[in-house]
C-alpha cells in the first residue's frame, strides 16, 4: 500500500488543516474576521487584520483539533459556538478544564509535556505528543495561559511512523526545547508560530524572525512552514524579519512560503 501524502492548507493565523490519509487535523482554531478583536486576557484585547481563508462552517470533516493554548486568537468566539461539542481536541490541561466545564465540549484531553494520545481514522492514525513551550519570560507567565507545542507522528494504526510534524505553539525560544532533537531527531515539517508578539510595556511573548531561525537550526526539519506572523496588531515582527534571517543563514531551502488558501503537498 501505498504511504498517504501530508498536506497543510494554511488557514490564518496559527490554523492550518493538516491531512494524511483519511485523517485531518485542525490546528489553533481562529475563524475571526477581518476588523473583529481577539480577546487575549486581563483586559487586553487585539484587533484582526487578515480574513481567514475558510469560514468555520466550510470545514471538512475533522478527525481531532490540536490547540497549543485557550487564547482569542487560537480558539476564537466563532469557532467555540461552531464546532461540534463531540469534537476530539488535544491540548493542555488549562484548556481541557475550560473546555468541557465552561463549553460544553466532551472529548478533550489535557496532556502535560511529553505525554502523548492517539487519534485514528480511515485505517490511520496520529500520536500527537505534548511538547514543551513557554508563552512569557519570568513573572509575566502568570498573566498569560499555559502553551505547548506538539508532535504529531502520523502512520497506519499498528504500524510504523511515517511522517513526524512538529507545531511549535505560542512559544519562546527557552531552554527546555533542547530536548526536542535529542527526542525526535528527524522531524519532516516544523510549522513554527512566529510574529515576535509583543505587550504592552515592551514584552515579547512569541518568536521573533531570529528566534524562529534559531529554533528551525535546532530542530533540522526536512522542511519548515512559518505561520501566526501578520494577522493581530500585538504581532511586531513580519515575516520578512524571518525570511531575511533565514536567507542570511544559508536555511532557505528548508522553508516553504504557504500563502493563506493555498495547500502545499509535503510529500
Amino acid at each position: 500500500m501505498d504511504t498517504p501524502h501530508l498536506s497543510l492548507t494554511f488557514v490564518g493565523t496559527a490554523t492550518v488543516l493538516l491531512r494524511w490519509g483519511g485523517l485531518t487535523l485542525l490546528t489553533d482554531p481562529n475563524f475571526l474576521h477581518r476588523g473583529q478583536y481577539a480577546y487575549l486576557g486581563k483586559g487586553l484585547v487585539s484587533r484582526r487584520l487578515t480574513e481567514p481563508a475558510i469560514a468555520v462552517e466550510d470545514l471538512p470533516p475533522l478527525t481531532g483539533v490540536v490547540l497549543s493554548h485557550l487564547h482569542g486568537d487560537h480558539f476564537d468566539r466563532v469557532a467555540r459556538r461552531a464546532l461540534e461539542r463531540s469534537v476530539p481536541i488535544v491540548t493542555t490541561p488549562h484548556a481541557q478544564r475550560r473546555l468541557s466545564r465552561r463549553h460544553g465540549f466532551t472529548a478533550v484531553t489535557g496532556l502535560r509535556t511529553w505525554d502523548d494520545h492517539v487519534l485514528s481514522a480511515g485505517g490511520e492514525q496520529v500520536r500527537v505528543t505534548a511538547a514543551p513551550g513557554r508563552h512569557a519570560p519570568g513573572a509575566v507567565q502568570g498573566l498569560l495561559p499555559p502553551v505547548m507545542g506538539s508532535l504529531l507522528e502520523f502512520g497506519p494504526v499498528g504500524g510504523p511512523v511515517q511522517r513526524t510534524v512538529y507545531v511549535s505553539g505560542d512559544t519562546l525560544n527557552v531552554p527546555e526545547l533542547a530536548h526536542l532533537p535529542l527526542r525526535y531527531p528527524h522531524v519532516d515539517l516544523a510549522v513554527l508560530h512566529l510574529g515576535g508578539t509583543t505587550l504592552p510595556g515592551g514584552v515579547v511573548v512569541t518568536m521573533d524572525g531570529v528566534a524562529g531561525a534559531d529554533l528551525l537550526q535546532l530542530v533540522e526539519p526536512a522542511a519548515a512552514v512559518p505561520v501566526h506572523f501578520d494577522d493581530y496588531g500585538v504581532f511586531r515582527s513580519p515575516l520578512s524579519d524571518f525570511r531575511a534571517e533565514v536567507e542570511r543563514r544559508g536555511l532557505g531551502g528548508v522553508v516553504r512560503y504557504v500563502a493563506r488558501g493555498e495547500t502545499a503537498d509535503l510529500g
